[in-house]
């Protein structure tokens, strides 16, 4: 790998902080599933998930109308099957945890199943016939632009509850989920599709085979719920995309804890360790919020020893109903970090894994060069940094320090993934 292809790297992973969103993992049946990143396309071999791949977005960017009819409106820019799968009884909850997404993006949360026929991991994408279970788009039109699917969303910790039908034949299906940004709507082409599609096995004793739509028939350029200006007051909305299935179940309250089925055997399994987190959690939340205090116990107590800890009480989390609080740190110091300390840690959790790899992927004769122990403004006017390094220290020691510091300070283990609330059991690939 090049000096310019490590470069390329390290900026990829700034912008997939501060760039539009995806689905880092789900929460099926109390497990957490690891979904695909933008950064896995720079490991070699890349890491077996339940998320499809789309290793063209190096941009974490969108769809546009004018790829409707082409197919990577179907699960993102060339993206390909997922290589395992999540369990899930038909009738359980599915979470989907989004990375954070930006508040001006506003539109509807859109999910659609696809039965697979055989192995998801190997369908092509093209025959895949979707039915919609659940949207949400314009929720509140009081005050222009609105409260959308996507606001309530961002309330929930960026993270989206689905029902799986109970009636719905036991099969390997793709579900596509999916958030339709809508501030430039109001243009022809300015519409934002962010599709992200992960494998599921839907296990149950159901019999329904709803019919579907094709991925590239999903939407049409003129669609009502796509050409649209949102800065205007809007009577109704119509959501793009064929009607909901009839038998689709209730819609998923966005505001409740998504446990699954295991949660009983989740919360039987939390160790004496993750107990005590819990009680000095408690401890140290009570000057900020009893809300925080009481559902931060709660939560806590569930949560399995390598991500037990305090709740945040941010002002995101404070949006939240007193069920639903971020997990921030392992330490029970932690219990009363900042909002500020909540949004850092948020952002380390997509920088901090890729991170601790990169020492994988460079050349050992790049590592090992001596970095310059100071230095003056570079060509492109970016300005030195104010102090000098040590004599002797290498590309591999920066790495090494930045995985160090990160872990120190947001607790190794949390950082490793996203955490959510409700990420109750064993992560699985």
């Amino acid at each position: 790998m090049s000096l310019i292809q490590t470069a390329a790297l390290l900026g990829s992973l700034v912008s997939s902080v501060a760039a539009h969103g995806y689905v880092s993992g789900i929460v099926a049946g109390g497990t957490f599933y690891e979904g695909y990143s933008p950064s896995f396309q720079y490991a070699s071999p890349a890491p077996v998930v339940i998320g499809w791949s789309d290793p063209e977005d190096l941009s974490n960017g969108f769809v546009p109308p004018s790829n409707y009819s082409g197919p990577d409106i179907i699960c993102h820019l060339g993206a390909t099957p997922g290589q395992t799968h999540a369990t899930i009884a038909a009738g359980d909850q599915v979470e989907f945890q989004w990375t954070a997404w930006p508040e001006s993006h506003h539109g509807p949360v859109i999910t659609y199943l696809a039965n697979c026929n055989g192995e998801c991991e190997s369908v092509d994408k093209t025959t895949l016939e979707f039915f919609k279970i659940d949207a949400v788009g314009l929720v509140d039109d009081t005050t222009v632009p609105g409260t959308w699917g996507s606001d309530q969303l961002i309330a929930n910790n960026n993270s989206w509850v689905v029902n799986i039908p109970t009636t719905l034949a036991a099969g390997n299906y793709v579900a596509r989920h999916e958030i339709i940004a809508l501030h430039s709507a109001g243009t022809a082409d300015g519409a934002q599709n962010y599709p992200q599609c992960i494998n599921l096995k839907i296990t149950g004793s159901g019999t329904a085979a709803p019919a579907g739509t094709l991925g590239e028939k999903l939407y049409s350029e003129d669609d009502a719920g796509i050409l649209v200006n949102i800065y205007q007051s809007l009577s109704t909305y119509d959501i793009p995309g064929p009607t909901l299935w009839s038998g689709a179940a209730a819609e998923a309250s966005q505001t409740e804890v998504a446990i699954g089925s295991n949660a009983a055997a989740a919360t039987a399994a939390a160790t004496t360790s993750a107990a005590s987190s819990a009680a000095a959690t408690t401890s140290a939340a009570a000057s900020t919020s009893a809300a925080a205090t009481s559902a931060a116990a709660t939560t806590a107590a569930a949560t399995s020893a390598n991500v037990a800890a305090a709740s945040v009480a941010s002002s995101s989390a404070a949006q939240q109903t007193s069920t639903i609080i971020a997990v921030a740190t392992t330490t029970a110091s932690a219990a009363a970090a900042t909002s500020e300390a909540a949004t850092l840690s948020s952002a380390a959790a997509s920088v901090y894994a890729p991170i601790s790899s990169l020492t994988e992927i460079i050349p050992s004769s790049v590592l090992t060069e001596t970095v310059a122990a100071t230095a003056t403004a570079s060509a492109s006017g970016i300005p030195a940094p104010s102090k000098a390094l040590p004599a002797g220290t290498t590309l591999k020691d920066l790495f090494q320090w930045l995985r160090f510091m990160l872990s120190e300070l947001f607790a190794g283990e949390f950082v490793q993934k996203r955490s959510h609330a409700r990420d109750l059991t064993s992560v699985k690939n």
